[in-house]
């Protein structure tokens, strides 16, 4: 069985952005230009946390898939979260 794939999207959630707002967004030049859904958080972390983590070494080293694509193996992730979930 393949491990699947995640981004940091999916390991440290991401909030919604309504149509509406990416308009607004897109007037003002600001981002999110265009419209995503909410995504629950595998991690409760914030994205400058994550990266911290993962270069001291307490996260999963991720995997580089191109020059621009950055992932991490499901199967590490959740070794993570039992791992945290054992020492809480």
């Amino acid at each position: 069985m393949k491990d699947r794939l995640l981004r940091i999207n999916q390991i440290i959630g991401q909030s919604e952005v309504t149509q509406e707002q990416a308009d607004e967004n897109r007037q003002q030049g600001k981002s999110p230009r265009t419209p995503r859904p909410y995504m629950e958080p595998l991690l409760p972390v914030g994205r400058s946390t994550f990266w911290k983590g993962v270069a001291a070494g307490r996260y999963p080293r991720p995997v580089k898939l191109g020059s621009r694509t950055t992932v991490w193996r499901e199967s590490d992730i959740v070794a993570l979260i039992n791992q945290l979930d054992e020492t809480c």
